[in-house]
């Protein structure tokens, strides 16, 4: 049995429309064309699909039991063409961005959606990092595009470009900590209790072992040590009013909170695909690429 996506069609749209000749008209052919596909689907199905005793067709049980199964067919049919389509035009099939925490945009947010809306077949896949971490998976390829608390310095094959929004950072501790009880914190103070601090995977920094330090990879992680009581941590403000859970005071010390810019970066020696292209675009503010 061989059943085509056009004898499928007729069959689909006879049925939500109503009868053999709306579905000719929407599909620009004959009626009798359309009567023709779908008796000889009926044939290669061994079933009535339509009871045409009635003055309009009605579905027959097996008519109505084919027809989800018809739908799916003529949806995974119109899903090839589009990514054949986007395909042959470019468009990259899986699009990978590494977020860090510093960084909740709204921009972002909007873009995203009309991603979607732009590459419905694109496969979207978000990893979180920090600093090197974040650098490492471009330039390795495993990623395509990251958002960074932005560095002092760059590798020569990055790109970056400032984005129009940044992160504030506070210092912060749990409310039965030491430091929450006081009103005015100077460096010696906090000095004397336990750092918790960001440390990435791809840090080469030997850890300062003349102090009492705890590290973590990714400033959440460090954000549930922080609830724990064992220390106090620099984190982003958005990151403790939303997964904080109330249990973190932020701590009175001169300088803080400090704003952190957050650079967009990418691979300046791998050509990005059409959605990653469109996405860079989206995402940058007319600042010069540097």
């Amino acid at each position: 049995m061989t059943t085509s996506i056009d004898t499928l069609s007729a069959f689909v749209y006879a049925a939500d429309l109503g009868s053999f000749s709306a579905a000719a008209r929407r599909l620009g052919k004959s009626q009798s064309t359309i009567s023709e596909a779908i008796a000889n689907l009926e044939i290669d199905l061994g079933s009535s699909l339509f009871d045409r005793g009635t003055r309009a067709p009605t579905l027959t049980p097996a008519g109505r039991l084919l027809l989800p199964q018809a739908r799916q067919i003529m949806a995974a049919s119109q899903d090839l063409r589009r990514q054949a389509a986007q395909l042959n035009a470019g468009v990259e099939t899986r699009l990978t961005i590494v977020l860090s925490d510093t960084f909740q945009s709204r921009t972002l947010e909007s873009v995203a959606c009309r991603l979607e809306e732009r590459y419905p077949l694109l496969e979207l896949e978000c990893l979180v990092g920090e600093q090197e971490d974040v650098l490492d998976l471009i330039l390795s390829g495993r990623a395509q595009l990251g958002l960074v608390g932005a560095m002092d310095s760059y590798p020569p094959d990055v790109r970056h470009q400032r984005q129009r929004e940044a992160s504030e950072l506070a210092l912060y501790a749990a409310h039965r900590h030491p430091l929450a009880g006081m009103d005015r914190i100077d460096e010696q103070q906090l000095d004397q209790h336990r750092q918790l601090r960001l440390n990435t995977y791809s840090d080469k920094t030997p850890a300062d072992s003349g102090q009492r330090q705890w590290y973590a990879p990714s400033y959440l992680m460090l954000l549930d040590m922080a609830r724990l009581g064992v220390g106090w941590a620099e984190l982003p403000c958005w990151l403790v009013h939303s997964f904080g859970g109330g249990e973190l005071k932020q701590l009175d010390v001169a300088g803080w909170p400090k704003r952190m810019p957050v650079d967009l970066v990418w691979a300046a020696n791998k050509p990005l695909g059409a959605a990653a292209g469109w996405l860079l675009q989206q995402l940058t503010d007319g600042a010069e690429q540097r």
